[in-house]
């Protein structure tokens, strides 16, 4: 039996089982082991894992629009950054990676196009292999569609290639160890999972010795996912294009960015949206003795510290820093002294002493 027909057999067994907690150890098991003959099909082919398209990341930020074919990407990107790139009313019009760089309150976000993305995406049909890939080094996927129902399709795609959108990689700690078996405490209460179940998916990653500590309240692809190595956590943001075109908005959420990229309408609320996805803020430098330059700022992440900025501005001289004083946001009053750890918030102006 090939690996393919085994995947499509345990897929045909989990369709068929009923999920209750008599059955959930053995579904952990079967998605454990169908986790792993992913894994080793997409390694085996050159896999969705690889380098994909070769394009440089810079700016502050990279942002990738994935989409299936002709829903009008090209011309977002066109809009958003002025890039060169095709516009055909035909399918797989971009072949290759199309970058280009849009800039918003003072920071450069790197905006890439890539080829369309078909179903079974995940599995190499198309060029999904590489597609999948570019997104793995992005800091946000677009799902850039022309119909609500694609985004579903879309989101699962890059959910069997080892995408978790929107989420974060589950708390859990594998410390393995020579003997003593599998110690397990999960430190919630009413867990989903069971001890049986935590046992048999370590077991199917051949893990026999370890203490394993689960701080939260997770279901068993979550433990799976904190077993991978592979597995890509990203924000995501939904765009509905083409609206001049769409006579019926009841079946549109309040969480979809609503466009028409060929009329430009709403593109600035996008760019917002944007913004507001990957967590960007301003951080305004001043010099000791001089006005802060409030014209270029730096573009750090929110929850950053002073100390991230000091790293940035110093670039390996941070350890002479001492300390900063700060006017704006996060302070208690102006000029405040601050030490490290003090987080940073949008606008405000550091002073660094070192």
């Amino acid at each position: 039996m090939t690996r393919e027909e085994a995947i499509q057999d345990i897929e045909d067994e989990l369709k068929k089982t009923k999920y209750n907690k008599h059955t959930q150890a053995h579904i952990g098991k079967l998605k454990a082991k169908l986790a792993n003959l992913r894994d080793e099909v997409a390694r085996g082919s050159g896999a969705s894992y690889g380098p994909g398209f070769n394009v440089k990341k810079s700016g502050d930020a990279t942002v990738l629009l994935v989409g299936f074919p002709s829903v009008g990407k090209s011309t977002l990107i066109t809009k958003l950054t002025k890039a060169d790139s095709k516009i055909g009313h035909y399918d797989f019009t971009t072949l290759n990676v199309v970058p280009g760089m849009m800039q918003y309150n003072g920071a450069l976000i790197q905006v890439l196009d890539v080829p369309g993305l078909i179903p079974g995406a995940a599995k190499g049909s198309g060029k999904g292999r590489q597609v999948l890939s570019a997104v793995r080094s992005a800091d946000l996927v677009i799902f850039v569609l022309d119909d609500m129902k694609q985004l579903g399709p879309m989101r699962k795609e890059l959910y069997n290639a080892g995408f978790r959108l929107d989420s974060h990689p589950p708390d859990v700690r594998i410390a393995k160890k020579k003997s003593g078996g599998v110690q397990v405490n999960i430190a919630v209460k009413r867990p989903k999972l069971t001890r049986e179940t935590v046992m048999n998916v370590l077991n199917e990653f051949r893990v026999h010795n370890a203490d394993v500590m689960i701080r939260e309240n997770i279901d068993e692809e979550q433990l799976i996912d904190s077993m991978m190595n592979n597995r890509v956590y990203v924000p995501s943001l939904a765009v509905l294009n083409k609206i001049d075109k769409i006579m019926d908005f009841s079946i549109v959420t309040r969480d979809i960015v609503k466009i028409s990229a060929e009329k430009e309408q709403y593109i600035d609320d996008l760019r917002e949206a944007i913004w507001d996805k990957l967590k960007l803020i301003r951080i305004y430098m001043k010099r000791i003795g001089h006005e802060p330059d409030m014209e270029v700022p730096l573009i750090m992440h929110e929850g950053c510290t002073v100390m991230d900025v000091a790293r940035k501005i110093l670039r390996g001289q941070e350890k002479y820093f001492k300390h900063a004083r700060i006017w704006g946001p996060s302070s208690r009053f102006p000029e405040q002294k601050v030490g490290p750890e003090h987080r940073m918030k949008d606008k405000d102006i550091i002073e660094l002493h070192a």
